[in-house]
């Protein structure tokens, strides 16, 4: 028996299917991801001694985070997108060998970038910390620290993820997302738990602990992505032989041109990290100088902005995220084939799906915002407005981050480039303004104007070069808003009724409510899109079945 009949081989799919299916795949991983990313905040946030200690506790586990996310995405972020976008391309050619040798360089140049980034985080750590909003600038440190472990094994992982995710399969990409994030929380809550509760340990410790327990998720990642490579069928099982043989690439030739292809990635990956880095560095000082905050509560409002409201609009960026991913490997694939009427069609698809499922989501956040983060965080004025603000900012930074993938698929890499530091630049002007203006919202404020200027400036790029059509994508997504806005009135309106019977200072009457909000959201915005037959034309036989059985024809 041919050994190649146990593997995996999937089914060719037409370019909507492969952008709807990827889609799908890698929205569910990240935000299953996210939601216990996000879930598992509630007993952390309790173990750790509540508001107050827990707000410093977030605070600190933020400022560990925000530097270690750059310096991930330095060592990463451009190498999934950079090495998917090759392998497609090779593979649409038939050059199997090429593929082969672009994801064995690829481990080495990310073995190198690895241990270089683990070693530069530990060394700036000090530097970092006294540039940050803490109250204590060496427990900053411990807590960058203890993330370096984790820059060591994750580039192995990115690399094995973009060759998956070349040969246009998302799901164990996904899977493996989820994986990582349970065996994560397993580890973060245990260590917590013992710290705090049993041991009555250090506020700072129990941080650390959860801050390296990054690094036992993305064990348990590579060895699941490691199992599945040797189950699908990849470039790996075609003989030599087999492949076409017309492009010779020499491994020094490879490594440049996957760093050349990762670099673009990288920095528009980045992009959205540097906007926090531009907070974290700026925002102590501003506040220092032109306001009466105490140190404590500089920390404080900086944790409930960055780190509390930013990991609740994590779940509605995470399908930004995902699309940015999934159209990667599809555009590649069109643009080798020099089918450009394709690619703007499936970059105006891209574009209205992800609005399809942002806009509903941040209305919903916005209308919800309070007995959501009294669930995780306890009842706070601050907190909720803040995190209705995130919610319209997590529109832009979902858009930005597809928009930017979309740009590289299709060569349109210094054009993208060119985007994000015009609003880089919009983002640092405006900060200082709105910071003294508004204290703590001028952060989402400058954020959102920033990428309000590299999306528009993407979207120009784009519509230079493809010309796909504005007007038709305008109106999909004007469509798209009006729903939103529909389905906010009337998820309002149940939320006002609602009060005279529960009270949003509770946790469980606010679960209560969100359980209920949430459902009226959901029915309302499904009627409407299945109704208007606007699912079908996004979704396709899905949503059109959806409809049939409800006799919603």
């Amino acid at each position: 028996m041919d050994s190649d009949t146990t593997k995996i081989v999937p089914k060719e799919q037409s370019h909507d299917q492969k952008m709807v299916s990827g889609t799908a795949w890698m929205t569910a991983g990240s935000m299953i991801s996210r939601i216990l990313g996000a879930l598992y905040i509630i007993p952390w946030f309790a173990w750790m001694g509540g508001q107050g200690p827990g707000d410093a506790a977030n605070a600190l586990y933020q400022m560990g985070y925000t530097p270690y996310g750059f310096f991930l995405a330095l060592a990463t972020a451009g190498v999934p997108s950079a090495i998917s976008k090759q392998v497609s391309y090779y593979n649409a050619l038939g050059e199997y060998e090429v593929s082969k040798s672009i994801f064995k360089q690829g481990l080495k140049i990310m073995g190198f970038t690895g241990v270089l980034s683990a070693l530069v985080m530990f060394i700036i750590a000090p530097m970092l910390a006294e540039a940050s909003p803490s109250a204590n600038a060496s427990e900053a440190v411990l807590v960058m620290r203890s993330l370096t472990p984790a820059l060591l094994i994750i580039p192995s992982q990115s690399v094995t993820r973009g060759f998956i995710q070349g040969h246009n399969q998302m799901a164990p990409s996904a899977i493996s997302q989820i994986l990582e994030q349970i065996s994560r929380i397993i580890f973060l809550l245990t260590t917590v738990y013992l710290i705090r509760q049993v041991y009555a340990g250090e506020v700072v410790t129990a941080v650390a602990f959860s801050t390296f327990a990054a690094f036992i998720g993305a064990v348990f990642s590579l060895a699941y992505l490691g199992y599945t490579l040797k189950r699908m069928k990849t470039a790996f099982n075609y003989e030599p032989e087999e492949s076409k043989g017309e492009v010779t690439i020499s491994p020094n030739q490879l490594i440049k041109s996957i760093i050349k292809t990762s670099i673009p990635f990288i920095i528009i990956a980045t992009g959205i990290i540097v906007f926090q880095i531009v907070d974290q560095l700026t925002y102590g000082p501003i506040m220092q100088r032109f306001s009466d905050m105490s140190g404590d509560m500089i920390q404080q409002t900086y944790g409930i902005t960055q780190a509390n409201a930013h990991k609740l609009i994590m779940v509605l960026t995470s399908f930004g995220t995902a699309l940015a991913i999934a159209s990667v490997p599809l555009i590649s694939d069109l643009v080798a084939k020099d089918n450009m009427n394709e690619v703007k069609r499936q970059f105006s698809k891209g574009i209205q799906l992800l609005n399809f499922a942002i806009f509903p989501a941040a209305v919903g956040m916005i209308v919800v915002s309070e007995p959501l983060y009294t669930i995780f965080y306890g009842h706070n004025d601050l907190g909720t407005r803040i995190t209705q603000v995130s919610a319209i900012l997590s529109i832009f930074v979902a858009l930005y981050a597809v928009l930017g993938n979309m740009l590289q698929a299709a060569d349109l890499t210094r054009p993208a480039i060119k985007a994000l530091l015009y609003g880089l630049i919009t983002k640092v002007v405006t900060q200082v303004i709105f910071v003294i203006w508004v204290g703590p919202y001028g952060m989402l404020l400058s954020a959102i104007a920033g990428f309000t200027v590299s999306c528009g400036l993407m979207m120009k790029i784009f519509h230079d070069h493809t010309h796909y059509s504005a007007s038709r994508l305008f109106r999909r997504s004007l469509l798209i808003m009006i729903f939103s806005l529909i389905m906010g009135a009337g998820t309002l309106l149940a939320k006002w009724g609602l009060s005279f019977v529960l009270t949003y200072e509770r946790t469980m009457h606010s679960l209560i409510s969100l359980i209920i909000l949430s459902g009226i959201g959901m029915l309302i915005y499904g009627y409407l899109v299945l109704k208007s037959r606007l699912a079908d034309r996004l979704v396709g036989n899905q949503a059109a079945r959806v409809r049939r059985k409800l006799r919603m024809n």
